[in-house]
């Protein structure tokens, strides 16, 4: 099989969706690697460490697609890419479908094989989407941080203070693995940390494993609302796997929120918790609502994009191994993890919750292998 690894085009996007040692695996499996040239800039990846892995670089964005069997992104394809994805070429990357109604189309209308790597099960896991979310709840407190300060019309606070000055409070709203990493991250900065979550189990291990100073709530809209009040930063890291994200906190919520207070919503890649999220990017990256900061960048993990990319091909490699050996139909028969990530199939909505989201037909991928 020919695996096409392009550049990303997203505002700011460092990652890459392969590295050399990917590389080198897929070319012992006995397939070729189209690389774009300059695509590992971004993640300190030189041309030339992929040749010596065996890639071939490619100069052209459009002969990347034109020649593969198979593409392997990080971030879903943009308006521009849409008529590069031929019918039955696989597309195996980030999706997050149930946030674009635009790209739900433009994959249907594509005929491609839509792989999510979000949607991607193992147990009760979803292992491709863990180091992002990793990195992406460890940012949501760096920036956050950076967000309260008094320049970047935060309300001035430190966020873990100082002696004889009390220390910010942090509200984090879901107890995933964004919630977890971004408490350690503020907890480890000395803030005050509030994990909010319907899951008592969750909420036991989490009370067992954090510092004294993060304390867990159970999350219904009271509680949300009487920690806003005081909170000066909010973290949004609630996941619906493959679904749009509810929305928690409203456009009302924030006239009770202190001035110059900060929202991080890391579910933005799904809709965003809160009612007054939009995506932004790291080149615009905040907006102001009602005197509230709001933060909401669709791919924060590309900012760190060494860190990230290294993250995410640990894991995305041994899928992309079996769907270039197999191909998408055999993988989808006997592969859980890659059946689960089949969203879109030749025109076909494969997943529930896609389906829902945009009142679409749902087709049963076993009717399509």
């Amino acid at each position: 099989m020919i695996v096409g690894v392009p550049r990303e085009i997203k505002d700011n996007e460092n990652r890459i969706a392969i590295v050399p040692a990917g590389v080198d695996a897929l070319r012992r499996d006995g397939h070729m690697v189209l690389v774009e040239q300059g695509g590992g800039v971004g993640s300190g990846i030189s041309d030339d460490e992929f040749v010596e892995a065996g890639a071939e670089i490619v100069e052209g964005h459009a002969e990347v697609f034109a020649k593969a069997d198979m593409i392997m992104k990080v971030k879903e394809p943009l308006p521009e890419e849409y008529g590069l994805i031929r019918p039955g070429q696989i597309v195996f990357t980030y999706f997050h479908f149930a946030a674009s109604r635009e790209l739900t189309d433009g994959m249907l209308a594509s005929g491609g094989v839509c792989i999510a790597y979000e949607t991607v099960e193992h147990g009760a896991t979803l292992p491709l989407l863990t180091p992002m979310s990793e990195v992406a709840g460890r940012m949501s407190i760096q920036q956050g941080a950076k967000y309260l300060e008094k320049p970047q019309m935060g309300r001035g606070i430190l966020l873990g203070g100082i002696p004889g000055v009390e220390p910010a409070t942090v509200m984090i709203i879901g107890g995933g693995v964004v919630g977890t990493n971004a408490a350690k991250m503020a907890a480890g900065m000395g803030a005050n940390v509030i994990i909010l979550d319907l899951d008592a189990d969750r909420m036991r291990y989490l009370d067992d494993v954090m510092p004294a100073n993060c304390t867990t709530l159970f999350s219904n809209a009271y509680n949300i609302r009487k920690v806003l009040r005081y909170a000066d930063l909010v973290v949004g890291a609630v996941l619906i796997p493959g679904a749009k994200a509810p929305s928690l906190v409203t456009r009302d919520d924030l006239k009770m929120m202190n001035e110059g207070a900060v929202i991080v919503d890391v579910a933005v890649d799904q809709g965003g918790c809160v009612e007054t999220t939009k995506p932004t990017t790291h080149s615009n990256p905040t907006y102001i609502v009602d005197g509230v900061v709001h933060y909401s960048v669709a791919n924060m993990p590309g900012a760190v994009g060494r860190t990230s990319t290294y993250g995410l091909t640990n894991v995305t490699l041994p899928y992309a191994r079996i769907l270039a050996r197999d191909g998408w139909s055999k993988a989808v028969r006997e592969n859980h993890g890659i059946r689960t990530g089949a969203n879109i199939v030749e025109g076909k909505v494969t997943y529930e919750a896609v389906a829902r989201a945009f009142q679409l037909e749902y087709v049963d991928i076993d009717q399509l292998v």
